[in-house]
């Protein structure tokens, strides 16, 4: 497949990864992927296999639906048992398990809970629904909150009354400084993600490169892209660089999509929000400003939420900060599977533990060869 194909070609992948072993010498060099889709990438094509042992990769919070704490499933699960309320989410969240249930344990159990691809269909459910509350699971770093924003913007326009936005959206520039400066993971370099900066740009990495001395490459989501931006990064730490740089380019222009940011600053604006594993970080989330309160989900509609609770052993939040991998979890594939998950992680389509799960537990991946 034209524009495809070409990144999953074996003999450029097999000379990118000799290069990398010989850029890296014998300098130990750990990097992390702070993305659900390059995760599952890594995963799937066997790109760990492909670097020598001194270079490691960890997988870091890139999972939107794995950071989003229990707190805020609980209130979800919460609003859903009103009468008076439609839930519309994404697909990933119905299996989800907060403290002591799940959407779709309640949807089973008569809650109306609806699955939706975009919030434009969450809208249009509460179009079509007027005597019901229409409660949208806003999720997601800064790829999916422009499409939130403008959905949240249509129906302020419309007046559409009974459509309101559960705020969990993250800001991923806080998180990856709450990582670098951790010293028991000792990072040497990122790995960005390519749909993030498509929106924000680049130059949201500057400080990390500048400040903590961080190289960064912004980088694409198949094989050769990874093990193009593993050199990058490796050629960076070598040579006593930190800058960012655009693996990229064919997609993620330098200076990002300027309109969706304003249109997300006009209808969100920055709060403290807490991150599964990472907890309580400043300026970390967003928040639906003033002027667009009367869809705020949590200022509208009151709920009486279940005390927080956390499986006791679920490795989740030491996972989503690279200090543990899913085969130190006791639970994994044992009592913890994707057909009956007790983490987040295994429930995503961009968790750890369901990439590990399905491409890494015995050892199946390689949609191309290398051999």
């Amino acid at each position: 497949m034209k524009h495809l194909d070409e990144y999953r070609d074996a003999a450029l992948c097999r000379e990118l990864s000799r290069r990398i072993e010989q850029v890296a010498g014998h300098r130990y060099i750990t990097l992390m992927e702070v993305c659900g889709t390059h995760t599952m990438a890594i995963f799937q094509y066997g790109i760990k296999d492909l670097l020598p042992p001194n270079v490691n990769l960890l997988s870091g919070p890139g999972c939107p639906v794995c950071v989003t704490p229990n707190a805020y499933l609980d209130q979800a699960v919460a609003y859903c048992r009103r009468e008076e309320v439609l839930v519309a989410t994404f697909g990933d969240m119905l299996r989800v398990p907060g403290s002591s249930s799940s959407l779709i344990k309640e949807r089973a159990q008569g809650a109306d809970v609806r699955l939706v691809y975009s919030p434009a269909d969450a809208l249009e459910l509460a179009r079509n629904n007027p005597k019901k509350k229409t409660v949208f699971l806003g999720i997601g770093f800064e790829t999916t909150s422009p499409s939130v924003a403008a959905a949240i913007a249509d129906a302020q326009q419309e007046g559409v009354k009974n459509f309101y936005v559960l705020v969990g959206h993250k800001v991923l520039p806080p998180a990856l400084k709450a990582l670098v400066t951790d010293d028991s993971l000792k990072l040497h370099g990122l790995i960005c993600p390519g749909h993030v900066s498509a929106i924000t740009g680049c130059g949201i990495y500057q400080f990390l490169a500048e400040e903590q001395g961080i190289p960064c490459v912004v980088t694409g989501f198949e094989p050769a892209d990874i093990l193009q931006s593993v050199l990058m990064l490796i050629t960076q730490i070598v040579q006593g660089r930190s800058q960012v740089e655009n693996q990229y380019r064919r997609v993620v222009p330098y200076e990002g999509n300027a309109s969706a940011r304003a249109l997300v600053e006009d209808v969100f604006q920055r709060k403290e929000s807490e991150w599964r594993g990472l907890g309580e970080i400043p300026s970390s989330g967003l928040v639906i400003r003033s002027r667009y309160r009367d869809h705020d989900a949590e200022a509208n509609i009151r709920v009486q939420v279940e005390p927080t609770a956390e499986h006791p052993g679920c490795i989740c939040g030491l996972i989503l900060r690279g200090q543990k991998n899913p085969l130190d979890c006791s639970l994994f594939a044992q009592a913890c599977s994707p057909e009956h998950p007790v983490g987040a992680c295994m429930v995503s389509s961009e968790g750890t533990c369901a990439a590990q799960f399905r491409y890494g537990r015995l050892g199946i991946h390689r949609e191309i060869s290398y051999s």
